[in-house]
């Protein structure tokens, strides 16, 4: 008895435990503990409930009574002779007893007790009903959080239009139409804000898709010119009902005609559908999504620079290695209620990270991976910038890439793809031959570093998927911290860009907290101080934020600017203005829905360039 009681509440009280966990802090194998709880608790519930109970001693009552009694003498009327006796009187005495009533019952019988642990009473229907219930309802809670989606919504009539890179000259669409009835699939584009007497403002075709198959999931490409000369606002519709509108990008060196001058872009990773777990929102519902698009109306960005996981193939649970996983996962994103306010006005350029494939992914070109990228160059790669150019070369692009680079405004661009050719994790951190980026891509991306930037190009942007900084020990092997050969040569490379003028700045995510951190050059090296480079790492967009606070500065290589652990909804915006001649950049942290942090920077004087007091270009920053 004492055993099967003991199991039920141990079983009820974890159960609990896990599915709390699941539904709000960590959505990640917790199911599978959930339900193996469960099945422990339903025999040990009945044996309990259904075994004679172990009686307690619940109440011990002891009484000394007192009476007073009359007593009557025993000696007889007459004697044996026959002679009369005289008769004694009656005498009264006091006579005292001890009674003790004890009062026996289930000693686990307490409803409060019941409903907290999880273990029933026979002598408690009610009590011992609703316990088992509660748990029912956390296992059938976690079912619908696992498969609703899964089974109710796998989407594949989804039909939908997406913006993807867009430069001065051209933007990138993915339309996705599996109803043949609707093709071929026309876009029309027209200019919004058409400016007399050139602009036109009529609807023009722009050109569309003829026919769609499952080759491609039912989508396809479709890049269309833009002649205007100048920056000007677009509406786009399509033949299938779909429509939005977006700015086109200044040309590189030159800033924006519109928002006041101000060039402004987004960055964040991580995605993972109806976290954290409402039982009353959709099944696709992508609560930071919202956060995001209340702010979209008043940022002005031009793009959104996503840093990988935009699925979690493998989380909370995996459930295939297909290409046709893949594919439904991207359909279900795209499919969100949430998705069409941030997405039917905005650009979205990628990178890839693990969770797009498997797990802390180090593992090359094999296994999973084939399976897992051809969704990804359906649904982002195809729409990306161009592919990053040969060194050496002036227009020839690197074939077969998953690494992009781009220049527009005052900001140039290099994707990295972290994933694709990166050693093994496991290799000696200091390993002279281990590489994150494989020697194509790393040869490429020095020679972006060392490039001379067109007049008026101030800063250099590295998207990287994972952390750049060694701050984060736990885990650190899957980020640059766990690359540190290949680290040390990129960071000179990044300290000569900067002593020419132009700051380079990473982006990053992955790891469900931000952190910002400044790469000083070493005291007394041939870079000053202001050669300096930073990273911003901001994750994620609706996900769990880190329990437990994980970076910690461990030296005067990379210094902590700032850290925030928490906030299940993180995104960062990049605004790039001319302030008293000199280019400054200031970086907004948004955490679920609210600015929680800013930090400014002015970018260095190249050595062509005359010196001038920072003084008040920060004067004028700090009062912005």
């Amino acid at each position: 008895m004492a055993l099967q009681r003991t199991l039920a509440k141990a079983s009820s009280t974890l159960l609990r435990i896990s599915a709390i966990l699941f539904f709000r802090f960590f959505p990640a194998h917790f199911p599978t503990v959930t339900f193996t709880l469960f099945a422990v608790y339903i025999p040990t519930f009945l044996a309990t409930y259904f075994t004679k109970p172990e009686l307690e001693i619940l109440e011990d009552r002891t009484a000394a009574i007192t009476e007073e009694v009359t007593v009557k003498p025993d000696a007889p009327l007459l004697t044996d002779e026959g002679v009369a006796v005289e008769v004694e009187p009656e005498v009264v005495v006091q006579e005292s007893r001890i009674e003790e009533e004890i009062v026996l019952g289930d000693k686990d019988a307490n409803p409060w007790k019941i409903l907290l642990w999880g273990a029933p009473s026979a002598s408690k229907l009610g009590a011992s009903v609703l316990t088992f219930l509660i748990n029912t309802i956390l296992v059938a809670l976690t079912l619908d959080a696992l498969y609703r989606a899964r089974f109710l919504y796998p989407v594949d009539d989804l039909s939908f239009v997406r913006l993807g890179y867009v430069s001065p000259t051209e933007a990138k669409f993915l339309i996705r139409e599996p109803d043949q009835a609707q093709m071929p699939v026309t876009l029309q584009i027209h200019i919004k804000d058409a400016q007399a007497p050139f602009d036109n403002p009529l609807w023009q075709t722009a050109g569309g898709i003829r026919w769609t198959d499952n080759q491609t999931d039912f989508s396809g490409v479709l890049t269309v010119p833009l002649t205007h000369s100048k920056q000007r606002t677009y509406e786009w519709r399509t033949s299938n009902n779909h429509t939005g509108e977006f700015l086109a990008p200044p040309a590189a060196g030159h800033m924006p005609e519109y928002h006041s001058g101000k060039y402004t872009f987004l960055s964040t990773s991580c995605i993972l559908p109806r976290f954290p777990y409402n039982p009353f929102d959709h099944a696709l519902a992508i609560p930071g999504l919202r956060h995001l698009a209340n702010k979209l109306p008043e940022l002005g960005a031009q793009f959104m620079l996503f840093l990988g996981d935009f699925i979690y193939v493998d989380v909370p649970e995996r459930f295939g290695v297909s290409a046709a996983e893949y594919r439904m996962q991207y359909r279900q994103v795209y499919a969100s209620p949430d998705w069409a306010p941030v997405a039917q006005n905005l650009s979205w350029i990628h990178v890839l990270d693990d969770h797009e494939i498997s797990n802390d992914w180090s593992s090359g070109q094999t296994g999973v991976y084939n399976a897992a990228v051809e969704p990804w160059h359906i649904y982002q790669g195809d729409l990306n910038p161009p592919k990053s150019r040969v060194p050496g070369t002036t227009t020839y692009r690197r074939e077969n890439a998953t690494w992009y680079e781009f220049t527009q405004g005052p900001a140039a661009f290099f994707m990295m793809d972290t994933r694709s050719y990166r050693s093994s994790n496991n290799l000696p951190f200091d390993d002279m031959e281990k590489t994150m980026l494989g020697p194509d891509q790393l040869d490429d991306f020095l020679a972006w570093l060392n490039r001379p930037m067109p007049r008026g190009v101030k800063w250099r942007f590295v998207a990287s998927s994972i952390p750049f900084t060694k701050n984060w020990p736990v885990n650190v092997q899957d980020t640059w911290g766990g690359f540190l050969v290949e680290r040390k040569r990129i960071l000179e490379a990044m300290w000569d860009a900067g002593a020419r003028g132009t700051t380079v700045v990473v982006l990053s995510g992955d790891r469900h907290e931000f952190a910002a951190t400044k790469f000083p050059p070493p005291e007394g090296s041939r870079w000053a101080d202001t050669a300096a480079a930073y990273e911003f790492s901001t994750s994620p967009l609706n996900q769990f934020a880190s329990p437990v606070p994980s970076y910690k500065q461990t030296d005067e290589e990379d210094i902590k600017l700032n850290y925030i652990p928490s906030g299940s909804s993180k995104f960062g915006a990049f605004t790039i203005e001319n302030i008293a001649g000199e280019s400054a950049l200031q970086y907004r942290l948004y955490i679920d829905g609210k600015e929680r942090w800013t930090y400014d920077l002015v970018s260095p004087l190249s050595p062509l360039e005359s010196e001038k007091p920072l003084a008040a270009i920060w004067s004028r920053i700090r009062g912005m």
